[in-house]
Order: C-alpha cells, then structure tokens, then sequence
C-alpha cells in the first residue's frame, strides 16, 4: 500500500474496547452519519469496532419466506439481530471478530466500486504480513456472505467485505475473524437459512457448507488475539502517518441523540420484509 491510497489527513477511530452494550445497529447508524460528514469535507475515517453477540443479515436474507420466524429464533437465543444496509449477506459477529471500516470521500457519479475493495484487502494482508503471505482473495464456495473479495487462508475463509456507498463518501466494511472457532458460526448461518429459506430454492440463497469458514488463528495455527490484530493494523496505518481521533475530533463526533434517531431509522427503512 502507498501513502497516496489513503487520505493523507484519514484518522483512526478504534472502538474495539468500548464495553457498553449497543444496538448491534450503532455502529452501522454511527458510521451512516460519518460518511455524510465527510461527503461535507470531514476527515476519513478507518473505524473499528467489535460486538458481543449479533447476527446482521443482508437485505436478500430479510426477504426470505421465513425470515422474521428464524430472526425470532436467533433473538430467543440471546443474538442482537438486524439488517444491514450495506451490501453482502448474513454474518454472525462476536468478541472474535473484529469489525473495521473505511469511511472514505467521493465524488457523485463514481461507480467504480473495486478500488475501493482492493484497497481494503492491503490494508488487511499489510497488516498480516509479518505472520503470513498466504491471504488469498476470491470467492470461497460454500461461506457464509460470499463475494468476490473474500479473503481466505488454505481454502478457509476469515473475511468477508462489503461497501455502502452515499452520494459523496463511501464505507468499505469488513467483518475478520480473528479468534474463535469459524465452524460455529457456519453452523449458525447455516440453521439461519434452513430456518429463513422455507419454500425457496438453494439457489436463492447461500449455501454454507462444513469447513469453508475459520478464523485467522485457526488458519495459521497460532493464538493469534484481536488485541494483536488491531495493535497490528494500527502500527501499519501509523507507519503511513495515519494518526488517531484526537479530541478535538472526537468532540465533533454525531451526539449520542443523533446515534439513535438513526438506528430507529436504519431498523424501520432495512425492517425484515418476509
């Protein structure tokens, strides 16, 4: 990655330590209200944030026959449930996984999304490169969320990304498992569909098969923890002259009040249609 890739005025906002229980659509509505800053000429932002225990479905998942019936199921199970407004389909989240956004500027009318993709995935395998050069990026058949940008070790997919994109900013996010066991939540995507899915085809939905998801520390064999991944990410931004939120940033952040008018409109706009 070169300095010019990303905005030499970005900041880091890393959230991964905030304790407080939050609506799983907090970061989602945060991050909605961020970019229509910086389509107004606020500095980007890489954002990081993680979540206890949620299950964020895609716009396609919300449509399916029995949507609603298996969302109730995964909240009688204790999962924050939601739909999402980016792009991609169903991911399970937890401690184990690590969340981070690129909330970047744009000009109206560009369309040329894979840019912005790639420039997500450097940023993922710079901050691996002193463990592993094995990421591999491209669709992994039979993971949950699967896209083009998949990105995978031996087969085995770890990270998933997707983009949101406003009139002038954009949102590359992506969901990295870090730690934990990736079979789990297959298993939980996959219940997920069984339960959605009712009378439609296979096709209408993905497939997720046994062995195609793990997390990077099953990947390479390592007890690899979050903190190390985002003390990672962190040192290769900072080594780019990247720095993180000062206060005088922070105190220009969306008011708590705004966080929440958003949320309510984020779940009423995206709500499970099935």
């Amino acid at each position: 990655m070169t300095n010019t890739q990303l905005p030499s005025q970005m900041v880091i906002w890393d959230r991964s330590h905030d304790s407080e229980a939050r609506d799983i659509l907090h970061a989602f509505a945060l991050e909605e209200l961020l970019c229509r800053a910086i389509g107004q000429g606020a500095p980007p932002i890489l954002h990081i944030w993680r979540h206890p225990r949620a299950f964020v479905m895609g716009l396609r998942d919300s449509r399916l026959p029995k949507a609603r019936e298996a969302d109730r199921w995964l909240r009688d199970q204790g999962y924050d449930t939601a739909v999402r407004n980016s792009g991609g389909a169903a991911v399970p989240l937890d401690l184990g996984v690590v969340n981070v956004s690129l909330l970047l500027p744009k000009t109206a009318g560009d369309m040329e999304h894979r840019k912005d993709f790639e420039l997500m995935v450097t940023l993922i395998r710079d901050a691996m490169n002193r463990m592993t050069n094995r990421i591999e990026q491209g669709e992994v058949v039979g993971s949950f969320c699967p896209g083009e940008f998949d990105l995978s070790v031996g087969g085995r997919k770890f990270c998933g990304i997707a983009q949101r994109r406003q009139q002038y900013a954009l949102s590359v996010q992506a969901f990295i498992i870090v730690e934990g066991i990736g079979e789990g939540k297959a298993d939980l995507a996959r219940d997920f569909y069984r339960q959605a899915a009712g009378s439609v085809g296979e096709g209408e939905y993905p497939q997720v098969a046994p062995g195609s998801m793990a997390s990077l520390s099953e990947c390479l064999h390592m007890p690899l923890t979050v903190e190390q991944f985002i003390s990672n990410l962190i040192e290769v931004m900072q080594a780019r002259g990247i720095k993180s939120m000062d206060s005088e940033l922070l105190a220009e952040a969306p008011e708590e009040e705004k966080i929440m008018e958003m949320v309510e409109l984020l779940r009423k706009r995206y709500a499970i249609k099935a």
